[in-house]
Parts: C-alpha cells; structure tokens; sequence
C-alpha cells in the first residue's frame, strides 16, 4: 500500500521510485508514475536524492514553505480522479481544462478547488461535497 497512515513510509516510497527511475532500474506501475511526477519538478530533486533529509522534513505553515508530498499527493489524486471519471463528470471537465491550458497547469488549477473541498469537508465532519467540487472545476 503506498499511502496508509505512514509519513516515513510514504516519503520513502517517493524516494525510492525517484532513486530507481534514475538508475534506470525496473519500476512497478505506481512507482514510475509518481516517479514521472517527480520528473516534473524539478523543485523537489534535491530534497528526494537525500532521503534523510526528506524523512526529516517539516513543512509547517509557519515555514512559509509548502509540502512537496502533498502537493504531489494531489497531483496523483487529480490524474486518478480523471482516469475513473469520479465525480462523475470529472474527466471531460478536467479534459476541457488540458486542452486550454496544459496538463500540469489545469492539475494545479484544480488543487485550489480540491483543496477546498477537502477544508470544507474536514471542517463540517461531512464527505467532500461532489456537486460543489465539480462545479469549481468547471469553473476554471
């Protein structure tokens, strides 16, 4: 399982897909995708070479810095969402988003309305509202 309740687990986890797709070395489905999403920020390179460093990582709000393994988290969240259609309706919103303005702009335009989602969905203890996260999608 590559999310479950580990921090350490998780981050290594993007550790080591990134160590092994560098090497060239044999990669299971999950790991060479979110080792491609790696690929695609180079921002995070540095941080993910040294796992000590990123096991030991704190991204606080105070920080003022963000947490890389969110952000990629919804970036694997956002394409899953897109290849199962759920909310129903996701796909061809988040196909319209693509077309106008590039993969990885419209995924990052979506975490604003996921994100939202989820603050809203924490703070009133109910499931993400579908219906209201679609809608902001579409909106974009």
């Amino acid at each position: 399982m590559l999310y479950g309740n580990d921090r350490d687990q998780l981050r290594r986890f993007y550790c080591d897909a990134w160590r092994r797709l560098r090497e060239q070395a044999p990669l299971e489905p999950l790991e060479r995708q979110v080792a491609e999403l790696v690929g695609e920020h180079p921002e995070y390179h540095r941080l993910l070479e040294d796992p000590d460093a990123a096991l030991g990582a704190e991204f606080t709000p105070e920080s003022g810095q963000g947490n890389p393994f969110l952000h990629m988290g919804l970036h694997l969240t956002i394409r899953d969402q897109a290849a199962t259609d759920r909310p129903a309706g996701f796909t061809h919103a988040y196909r319209d988003l693509v077309q106008r303005i590039g993969a990885h702009e419209a995924e990052h335009a979506i975490m604003e309305c996921l994100g939202r989602a989820l603050w809203e969905a924490q703070h009133s203890g109910q499931p993400p509202d579908d219906r209201a996260y679609l809608e902001c999608v579409r909106s974009l």
